[in-house]
């Protein structure tokens, strides 16, 4: 029964159903490549030692940005390695998906860029952002993080259904005990996600004036719901794999 937990390839305990890379998968990372290009800081190579200043002092920014577009690419890959799901509602899904990415990729990029350069009182700008962090009004604020929550939970929220899909499937899959927690887990943690996206988009409704910035505190709550469910659901996996190895 050991033998069970490893997998052939790619994922201890998860049996990766996938071949080589389909078409979907390629033109998916096409995509994604694409959505880089958008959050590149500039697309001219500097001329002068000052430029190069000016081109560094956008990285931050831009690090902070494509640390999540590599996270999002990263679970969109790891799902079609596990199932190698190819049918027509999944291609619907994975469209969906990347449709919101693209849409994503310039509120992302815009929200951090003010953060940082809010934070560095203006040191950590792009080029052309010489005048300063921009001066957002409440309603500009209240709109950027509204747009920044759905987004944000309307990425997560097609995982979770694709997540949700592949756990209906889970018979013709032929997933054994483990890699059906593992979806299920999966599956709860994109709703997770989804949900605190959606709590924070609310809350630039209900918020007074002075308090709208306290939407984006929200996102904090992540580690604590990836702490609790770690340690649920977490539990609950070491006991199949006790099962599966006596």
């Amino acid at each position: 029964m050991l033998s069970t937990l490893t997998a052939t390839r790619g994922e201890q305990g998860f049996e990766w159903r996938a071949g080589e890379i389909t078409r979907l998968e390629a033109f998916s990372d096409a995509v994604f490549a694409f959505a880089v290009t958008l959050l590149v800081v500039s697309l001219e190579v500097p001329r002068t030692y000052h430029d190069l200043l000016n081109v560094i002092k956008g990285f931050p920014a831009f690090a902070i940005c494509f640390a999540m577009l590599t996270l999002v690419w990263y679970q969109h890959s790891k799902f079609f390695r596990r199932y190698g799901l190819q049918d027509t509602y999944t291609v619907f899904l994975n469209g969906v998906l990347l449709f919101v990415v693209l849409f994503y990729v310039y509120p992302l990029k815009f929200l951090f860029t003010n953060l940082v350069g809010e934070l560095s009182n203006g040191m950590l700008l792009p080029p052309n952002s010489a005048e300063g962090p921009l001066k957002l009004t409440v309603g500009d604020t209240r709109a950027l993080m509204l747009i920044y929550g759905l987004g944000f939970a309307a990425v997560f929220g097609v995982f979770a259904l694709l997540y949700l899909y592949a756990y209906r499937k889970r018979t013709a899959l032929k997933l054994n005990e483990l890699e059906i927690h593992r979806t299920r887990h999966s599956l709860i943690d994109n709703c997770g996600m989804a949900g605190i996206g959606l709590a924070s988009a609310g809350a630039t409704f209900v918020l007074p004036d002075r308090l709208v910035g306290l939407a984006g505190l929200i996102y904090f709550s992540i580690g604590i719901y990836e702490w609790i469910a770690g340690a649920i659901l977490g539990k609950h996996e070491q006991r199949i794999k006790q099962r599966m190895t006596g």
